[in-house]
């Protein structure tokens, strides 16, 4: 932790043994694998069960369901803990934080009961497909369609961007039910993945982010049951959408300021250990004042993030304040690693120092989860 002399107002006991736990895990088990991943492209797909066994996936979900039951906070924790650790591409986030509430909100009781226990244990990893080829942040334009055709959707169209699209057995849809409608003709429906018509494409390249397998997916005539429909109407998909966003754009949020306070970290050990004109580089002036101002806005970002986690938990966070999180951390992510960078010199330019990674990584911060001009027209918008 960059601060010493600050606790998380919302932290207790059982949180820090959790974040214990988690840490040593994250060091011992993932952090030396990171750079297999990075070049093969994806995660190992037998780490997603041995982070199962460990009880690091869905922590939020009810024990009837086999989960911890615990709430936000937990999955918070091991978010944390994994982006100290320097883990940034296994897509826990995705899988614990998004997926796996839509099935426990929105789902049935045989939804839950066949999807969640598998989702903890990591024997079914999860994923969400909204964007599409030509519909980025704008969700009522997406053309991907799931008809009925008795008791069956057929659902054919493309997505993009997938993340967990390599890994994931049930991936969640967002189609469009009733073409001739708007928002109201979208419903969410969940994919298993050894579906006849579901096609996953290549694991695609990308700027940053190496280990996250992100993958386009194919829809020609692909059946899935009526039941696989979450919501017990249809065509609720797109408010289903907006009630979870806040919550995924603020954990993005979360994750923006633990890679700041990490940047930082991992900087000021580097300053402090190098030299330039006899002098530690600490000891320039330049570069305490760039520190000073870089943890100076990590503490107001890590205060703000504290203060809406507790909102969230009290069930007050609303969108456009989750908006505000999600461009203002992500945009001071971008910034303040720029800084990090900076100071390291030319090493900070070479892949193997890891502020390099944590660089390309951070940029498509302020792209996912709805980009940062669609978050500030959202913040625009509460204004009247």
């Amino acid at each position: 932790m960059l601060f010493e002399n600050y606790t998380s107002p919302w932290e207790n006991e059982e949180l820090t043994i959790l974040r214990d736990a988690a840490r040593k895990f994250f060091e011992s088990e993932f952090k030396p694998k990171v750079e297999k991943w990075n070049a093969q492209g994806q995660v190992d797909r037998e780490d997603w069960l041995t982070a199962g066994r460990a009880g690091l996936l869905c922590a939020e979900i009810p024990t009837e369901y086999g989960g911890a039951g615990g709430d936000y906070r937990h999955d918070t924790v091991i978010m944390e803990e994994m982006m100290y650790a320097g883990v940034h591409g296994w897509s826990n986030q995705v899988h614990s934080s998004i997926v796996a509430p839509y099935i426990l909100h929105y789902g049935s009781e045989e939804q839950k009961q066949r999807w969640l226990p598998k989702m903890v244990s990591g024997e079914i990893v999860g994923a969400i497909a909204m964007t599409e080829p030509n519909t980025g942040s704008d969700l009522q334009a997406v053309r991907t369609t799931a008809l009925r055709d008795g008791d069956e959707y057929v659902i054919n169209g493309a997505k993009t961007y997938i993340t967990n699209g390599q890994h994931c057995d049930i991936v969640i849809v967002v189609a469009k039910t009733d073409p001739n409608e708007g928002a109201r003709g979208i419903s969410l429906v969940v994919v298993e993945c050894d579906n006849p018509g579901f096609k996953r494409g290549t694991n695609l390249k990308k700027m940053g982010l190496a280990s996250a397998d992100t993958s386009e997916m194919f829809f020609d005539d692909c059946r899935v049951s009526m039941s696989n429909r979450l919501g017990e109407e249809e065509g609720k998909g797109f408010f289903q959408l907006m009630n979870q966003l806040p919550q995924e754009r603020f954990n993005i949020a979360q994750a923006a300021v633990c890679a700041i306070e990490h940047a930082i970290g991992i900087t000021l050990e580097y300053v402090k250990d190098r030299k330039a004109f006899g002098q530690r580089i600490l000891d320039f002036q330049n570069t305490r004042f760039k520190l000073a101002e870089c943890k100076t806005e990590a503490l107001v970002a890590r205060t703000f993030v504290d203060q809406l986690l507790m909102q969230h938990l009290d069930g007050k966070l609303d969108a456009a304040t989750a908006s505000m999180a999600k461009y203002w951390c992500t945009q001071k992510q971008n910034e303040i690693i720029d800084e990090c960078l900076q100071l390291h010199g030319g090493a900070g330019y070479m892949d193997e120092y890891e502020i390099s990674r944590m660089y390309t990584d951070a940029r498509v911060q302020k792209i996912y989860g709805g980009t940062n001009e669609i978050m500030k027209e959202l913040i625009g918008r509460s204004l009247g």
